[in-house]
This record gives structure tokens, C-alpha cells and sequence, in this order.
């Protein structure tokens, strides 16, 4: 890594400031938070700070969105999951929270208000020119170092993840740290084979991480399920049944077909695609050759044979990348590819969870601690799985350059 981490400054006694990623489910109507995940992962930095005055930064939704709200339930969550006091503060960068910060002492945690509530934050800026906003040059006059802990927002170019590191001493969090040290395994010291599971419905991510991961030599095996299996199955001149190709369609991912058609046709030997599919025919499930599915059922998930095959090439799979559901698992009777697949990739030496529906998936089925890393970005390890430099992670390297060393 060639940004700076905690281990190599001096935060004792200082004012530290840290963006996080807290941005959770809410029920709009009550104001709770549903899950709390993304919390419990940055309580090791924080608790790493213990010695320090910390202003946390941190983000809810965006506007428009019902979503969209104060910090206040946050504060408190984070609170309970740090047993200690949380101060809230209803401001950003004004008199309020700056005199909050100024009086407090170190082992104070302090909680400001949501940064998206400043226009500015919800701009897409060149990190160079984020560093003249107002919310950076008011948030960098208030501490002495900034951490960037949130690797949920790392694809993110806005002030307060790519301007800060431009303004003052920054570094990279424990959460951070983790997390590109993790994902960066995939591409240097992964056990092989490495096989990718590409599948929900993010097609033109997947698509993406496919063609990136299977031209530098990175995957073995690329496993195509759910609806980016949808779109492999037409660029291979298979019909679907209507249900399922107008939902590409609906979804706009037509142009995608010809990049998967390129895709098949340069690595046909490492790309897996299921053979047998389940459809909801007369409300319950049904299983067909894929070629054979019949015109006006939808296709939900894998089929039974073909669960099986793609299990034993993840149980033989020394690494394995697992980035989507195989179907409609939030249906009992589609969910069986999806867990299927999960239990089998839980045995490989190594293991990664891109992170959304996935994650939540493993926890649910009590898979977590088998798993060797389950992300907290979604939108972000897909980024960095697709080889791009990360926003936010560019900014950490060239702000240890302008301001590195020992603090």
C-alpha cells in the first residue's frame, strides 16, 4: 500500500477526524436503523482512538430520498455498540459543532451531522478542486489529522473522501486497511484456483469484473449466474422465454449482450454458465434445460443438476470471489442456488463477498465466520475488483506524499 495507516502516526492527544461509511436501512416511518453492520465495522478504528479527541464524519442516503435524514439514531447506535458516550451534534462546520470539538478532550467521541446535508458534499468534483470547498477548508481547520475509514464510499470523488486528504495529514483506517488488503489478495497472493461468481443483477458490473479478472489472468474459472446468466444465454442465440428477456430490456442492459458474446468468444473454456434453470410455472417451481424453458415463465434461479456442478467446482476452488444471487432468493422456492452456492464457497481456503445482497445472505445463513472477507462496499469492490484506482484511494496515496511521515 502506498498510502499512510494508524501505525504510522502519532494520534494521541490530537484532534482526529474520521469519515466513515454508516449509511444503513431505515425504517422512514420510525426513524430505525435495520441493520447495523456497517457500524460494527468501523468500531475497531474508533476504539483505536481512544486517546484522541474523534469528530466523525458520515453520511445518510442522499436528498430526495426517504431515507435522507439527521444522524441523531446514529449517534445513539453507535453509542451502544461502543459503550461509551456519543455526543451528537445537529451541524457540520458552523460555530456549534466548532466549539463542541474545541471543548472536547481526548477519549470524546463526537458525531456531526450529515455531511450530504452541505450542497457541496453532494458534488462530484476533482479532489484537487474539492480542497477549496467551504466544508473542507472549515472540517480541515478542526483537527489535526483526517482518517478515511470508509471504503464504502472509496468510489466516491466528494469533498469529504477525496478533499480532505488534499488539506491535511491523512491516513487509512483499520476498516480500509482490511479491506484493500483483502480485496488486493485476490489479484497477488490468492491460493488457486481463483474462480469468479458473477451473478444479480448488476450486469454491466459484472460483465466488467468478467472481461477485467479473465484478461490479466487473475480467475480460472468465471461462474455466470442469475440475470447476468440471462444475458450470456442470449449472447449464446439461446431463448430465454419473454418474461426473462424483456426484464433485460426493462433493465437496459441490451448493449450488454455483445460484450458478453466477445467475452464467450475469447474465453469460452473459463466461463461456466448453468445448463439446467427453475422457472415459476403455475406459481411453483419448475426445472428445464436452459434451451428448453418454456415461453412465458421467468427463469428464477439454477437448476437442481446444475447446482450441483457449480458446487463441486467451488468446493475445488482454492479462492473464490462471490458477487451476486443466483435467483429470486427472497422466494423460498428460488432460493436454492443461492444458498447452495454460499455453503460451497465457504469451504474454499480463501473467500470474498462483494458485499449487498450477498453479504446479507451469508449472515443470515450463519456463514460469516467460514468467510474470509465480506466487503462493505458493494459499489466500491466491484470498482476495485474491475482494477480501477479507487477515488477515494488515490487521494490516500497522494496526501501521504504531500503530508507524509510521522506526525
Amino acid at each position: 500500500m502506498k498510502f499512510g495507516t494508524l501505525a504510522d502516526v502519532e494520534t494521541r492527544g490530537k484532534t482526529v477526524m474520521v469519515r466513515v461509511d454508516l449509511n444503513s436501512p431505515i425504517d422512514p416511518s420510525s426513524n430505525t436503523i435495520l441493520d447495523d453492520k456497517r457500524f460494527r465495522e468501523h468500531v475497531p478504528t474508533i476504539q483505536a482512538l481512544e486517546e484522541s479527541k474523534v469528530v466523525v464524519l458520515a453520511h445518510q442516503s442522499r436528498p430526495g430520498k426517504k431515507d435522507f435524514t439527521t444522524l441523531e439514531a446514529h449517534a445513539e447506535r453507535l453509542e451502544r455498540l461502543l459503550d461509551m458516550p456519543v455526543t451528537y451534534v445537529d451541524d457540520i462546520f458552523g460555530r456549534c459543532a466548532k466549539e463542541t470539538v474545541r471543548k472536547s478532550h481526548p477519549g470524546d467521541v463526537i458525531l456531526l451531522e450529515n455531511v450530504r446535508f452541505s450542497a457541496e458534499e453532494n458534488l462530484t468534483m476533482k479532489p484537487e478542486d474539492s480542497r477549496y470547498t467551504h466544508i473542507v477548508r472549515k472540517l480541515s481547520s478542526m483537527a489535526d489529522i483526517f482518517v478515511n475509514d470508509a471504503f464504502g464510499t472509496a468510489h466516491r470523488s466528494q469533498p469529504t473522501i477525496t478533499g480532505l486528504p488534499f488539506a491535511m495529514k491523512t491516513v487509512a483506517g483499520l476498516l480500509m486497511e482490511k479491506e484493500v488488503k483483502n480485496l488486493s489478495r485476490v489479484f497477488t497472493s490468492a491460493p488457486k484456483p481463483v474462480t469468479f461468481v458473477l451473478g444479480g443483477t448488476k450486469v454491466d458490473d459484472s460483465i466488467a469484473v468478467a472481461g477485467y479478472v479473465l484478461a490479466n489472468g487473475t480467475a480460472d474459472k468465471v461462474a455466470i449466474i442469475g440475470v447476468v446468466a440471462n444475458v450470456f444465454y442470449l449472447a449464446k442465440g439461446i431463448d430465454i422465454g419473454v418474461p426473462s428477456a424483456n426484464l433485460i430490456k426493462i433493465l437496459g442492459y441490451e448493449d450488454e449482450v455483445a460484450k458478453a458474446k466477445k467475452i464467450l468468444d475469447t474465453y469460452s473454456d473459463k466461463i461456466v454458465l448453468p445448463e439446467f434453470v427453475a422457472v415459476k410455472e403455475n406459481g411453483g417451481r419448475r426445472e428445464y434445460p436452459v434451451a428448453a424453458t418454456p415461453a412465458d415463465c421467468p427463469i428464477l434461479d439454477m437448476g437442481s443438476e446444475s447446482i450441483g456442478i457449480f458446487s463441486e467446482l467451488l468446493r475445488n476452488s482454492g479462492t473464490i470471489v462471490f458477487n451476486g444471487p443466483a435467483g429470486m432468493f427472497e422466494e423460498r422456492d428460488f432460493a436454492t442456488g443461492t444458498y447452495e452456492l454460499l455453503h460451497a464457497a465457504a469451504q474454499s481456503d480463501f473467500s470474498v463477498c462483494g458485499g449487498g445482497h450477498t453479504a446479507a445472505v451469508i449472515e443470515q445463513l450463519g456463514l460469516e465466520p467460514q468467510y474470509s472477507h465480506l466487503s462493505t462496499g458493494g459499489g466500491a469492490c466491484i470498482e476495485f475488483l474491475t482494477g480501477k484506482k479507487l477515488p477515494a484511494l488515490d487521494a490516500l496515496e497522494k496526501s501521504w506524499e504531500l503530508f507524509g511521515g510521522k506526525c
